[in-house]
């Protein structure tokens, strides 16, 4: 199946602007189903769970369903669905409560190619139990993380390994089947970043072998929640800080505070989204899902092979990173110009891109170009066009020489 790009794209309000939103690796805009259910649920009345009347029972319903399409999307349990405000709040959450088993002698292993997220919480917190920080290195200029490097990098000692299935800015995919494989040969977990994977196709996390799979909706058409998903056996063996008056039980212990249940009804609605996204696509929603999003995957390749060659094609344009395999994103430098200058110049043209690190901290110092304001990012998503793709590169061919 290929995606019918107009029908997908008619169901994004936010996209009648005028603007080629090419922005979607920091976020993308959500379709009318989701403003729809988010509606629904502050016009039906809602309350905090777990109490007596008719809006409470409708919080817990929203919590209940938000868990289970968390759960289908990546191939999950919903008793081990953890839903916060975003991945970076919910890794630091797990990441003080993991390393409070840590102590001196313990290792964790990090990467380069990691988004800070997954890799300034895991650092700070083994620094404060005394464990060694180890770190997997990035194959510079190309920007692969080679798996076989793991195999030295992970012993006895090894706690915990932290790993990106996607970077977020050369959109590079490792062997993190491998990689979590030889964790887990030593019995260290793995917790995979799974942002900027998860928009761009299927996700099984028992085949990435992801002991934890980190995510966030908003970057797959839903409200800004963030989701953590892990065995419910696994979480039990963990004791986050918590109110003492708060819920015990797995996974309502990792979630503090009062949740923003009307988001969580939007958070249901975007997996439906994604799930229709291929008509023809029938059975459960975890399969119509994969179905989808194989979809996703393909329209997706073709639009940034078409991208690639374009900006390539583009003589001032600069490429930066040649993964072998990767998400639909494209990180560039432009010779003369900044990569502010460049990204307002676009937005002048009416495209909208994302400059800068991208906090991907430790990937843009080993590239070199930290220092020098980064680089332009386009990212692809299932709701862009030719044209959008088309209207980038016009607009980079317009861009004065200097």
């Amino acid at each position: 199946m290929s995606l019918d790009i107009e029908r997908v794209r008619a169901l994004y309000p936010a996209l009648s602007d005028g603007y080629a939103w090419l922005d979607a690796a920091a976020g993308t805009q959500v379709p009318q189903p989701v403003i729809d259910a988010i509606a629904a649920a502050y016009s039906a009345g809602i309350g905090n769970t777990h109490g007596a009347f008719p809006g409470s029972a409708r919080s817990d319903a929203i919590v209940t369903r938000a868990r289970e399409a968390v759960a289908d999307l990546v191939g999950g349990d919903p008793a081990g669905v953890v839903l916060g405000p975003n991945m970076t709040t919910l890794t630091y959450r797990f990441a003080y409560a993991l390393a409070k088993d840590w102590g001196p002698g313990d290792e964790i292993v990090v990467s380069r190619l990691d988004h800070d997220a997954n890799v300034r919480p895991w650092v700070q917190a083994a620094e404060r139990a005394g464990a060694r920080v180890r770190w997997a290195e990035v194959e510079v200029p190309d920007g692969e993380l080679p798996a076989g490097q793991y195999d030295e990098l992970v012993t006895e000692r090894t706690r915990l390994v932290a790993v990106t299935a996607a970077s977020n800015i050369l959109g590079t995919m490792p062997d993190v089947p491998r990689i979590t494989a030889r964790a887990r040969a030593v019995g260290a977990l793995s917790y995979v970043d799974g942002v900027h994977a998860t928009p761009h196709g299927p996700i099984d996390m028992a085949a990435l072998g992801a002991d934890f799979y980190a995510t966030s909706a908003y970057k797959w058409s839903g409200p800004h929640i963030g989701a953590v998903v892990a065995r419910p056996a696994l979480l039990e063996t963990l004791r986050p800080d918590k109110l003492a008056s708060s819920p015990s039980e797995v996974p309502d212990r990792f979630e503090t505070g009062t949740a923003p249940f009307a988001d969580l009804a939007g958070v249901a609605a975007a997996v439906d989204h994604l799930a229709d996204l291929d008509p023809a696509a029938t059975g459960t929603r975890r399969e119509r899902l994969l179905a989808s999003m194989t979809a996703v995957e393909a329209y997706e390749q073709a639009e940034l092979a078409y991208l690639l060659k374009g900006l390539s094609s583009l003589p001032h344009v600069n490429l930066v990173g040649s993964p072998r395999r990767r998400t639909a994103t494209a990180y560039f430098t432009v010779t003369g110009h900044t990569p502010r200058e460049v990204a307002e110049h676009l937005a002048a043209n009416r495209v909208n891109v994302w400059d800068g690190h991208c906090y991907a901290w430790e990937l843009t110092r080993a590239l070199g170009i930290r220092d020098e304001g980064s680089a332009v990012r386009a990212g692809l998503v299932h709701y862009n066009s030719r044209s959008d793709v088309d209207r980038l590169l016009n607009a980079l061919e317009d861009l004065p020489r200097r």
